[in-house]
């Protein structure tokens, strides 16, 4: 099997290393723990607090309650939206007096006035489709890493970190652990993202045979933290599902049935570039577009996906033309 022409094995050292030319560079941090991040998120020795049920990854939040006074009203009889406004009175249509006398301070006695009219204009909702979703701390990564049931701890490198792994990488369960690596590949804090992220490409490395059973396992992972639809996390699952497809045979065909899981998202995202007209990107090399990796990952699962690859994937996403049959 033809291997891809990227490297993805050193996604999570990159994404350390990009955060912190946000943070401390460019002044834009990434993560905030406390009052503008996860609060249930105390120091590196504490264990994580319990996060309510209702809060799930990729939800919607809390619906919105409807204000009537600040909302407009749908109007039957000409079948559009419109802002309540006052009642109209004499005032409404009266000429004030210039200057005011203080016996009549009112307007005078004509009607010459033009009534008031409305000012503010309906813009229509915003569909929210790009808006990021929530992303609660309560990965199962998160909570078997705190309580100690995996072989794994970080082993500092003067060129990057690495994962000192306790056992062997393929006398591993990965019935067992690669869903609970993939579930951390939304984890937006470190040292969470980095095992979580480092642990999956290894664990892809050396699995060889025993990756493809446990592929339905993967879908619902790979699914949620899709929905996050936070473009930093859809990044690393873009680059795991590149390495996912090569690293075994048949499993990018295993993947197709599931494609109804995994394409509404990239959808949505598939024209997120960057248009600069002429001018140079310089960071395109460190593959955070997300326009063209996802280009980039639709193609790698035709390719590898068989005969009926295709057609799943243009009923998912009608833009998409092939780059085998073309």
């Amino acid at each position: 099997m033809s291997l891809p022409a990227f490297n993805n094995s050193n996604t999570a050292n990159e994404t350390m290393v990009e955060d912190y030319v946000q943070s401390h560079l460019a002044g834009m941090p990434v993560f905030r723990r406390g009052k503008d991040g996860h609060k249930q998120t105390l120091s590196c020795f504490d264990k994580t607090r319990p996060v309510p049920a209702t809060l799930r990854p990729g939800g919607h939040g809390p619906p919105r309650v409807p204000d009537t006074e600040a909302d407009p009203h749908y109007n039957n009889a000409t079948a559009t939206f419109l802002y309540t406004s006052k009642t109209s009175g004499p005032d409404s249509y009266q000429k004030a007096r210039c200057p005011a006398h203080e016996d009549s301070p009112g307007g005078a006695c004509t009607s010459l006035a033009v009534g008031k009219k409305e000012t503010r204009a309906i813009k229509p909702p915003v569909a929210g489709a790009y808006r990021i979703r929530s992303n609660p701390p309560n990965t199962e990564f998160r909570r078997f890493y705190e309580r100690g049931d995996l072989p794994i701890s970080i082993e500092h490198r003067g060129v990057g970190n690495r994962i000192q792994w306790k056992v062997d990488i393929e006398k591993l369960d990965y019935h067992h652990y690669l869903p609970i690596f993939f579930d951390g590949l939304r984890e937006n804090e470190e040292p969470y993202r980095f095992l979580a992220v480092q642990g999956t490409f290894d664990m892809l490395e050396h699995g060889g045979g025993k990756i493809l059973p446990v592929i339905p396992q993967l879908i619902i992972p790979i699914k949620t933290a899709l929905n996050t639809r936070q473009p930093g996390v859809i990044v690393i699952v873009l680059k795991v599902l590149q390495q996912l497809v090569v690293s075994g045979e048949m499993i990018g065909e295993a993947l197709v049935p599931y494609y109804r899981q995994i394409l509404p998202v990239l959808n949505i995202f598939k024209n997120r570039n960057v248009n600069v007209g002429d001018n140079i990107v310089y960071n395109q090399r460190k593959r955070m577009i997300l326009g063209d990796l996802i280009q980039e990952t639709l193609e790698l699962l035709e390719t590898h996906g068989g005969e009926d690859a295709f057609i799943n994937i243009k009923y998912m996403i009608p833009t998409y033309e092939s780059c085998v049959l073309n």
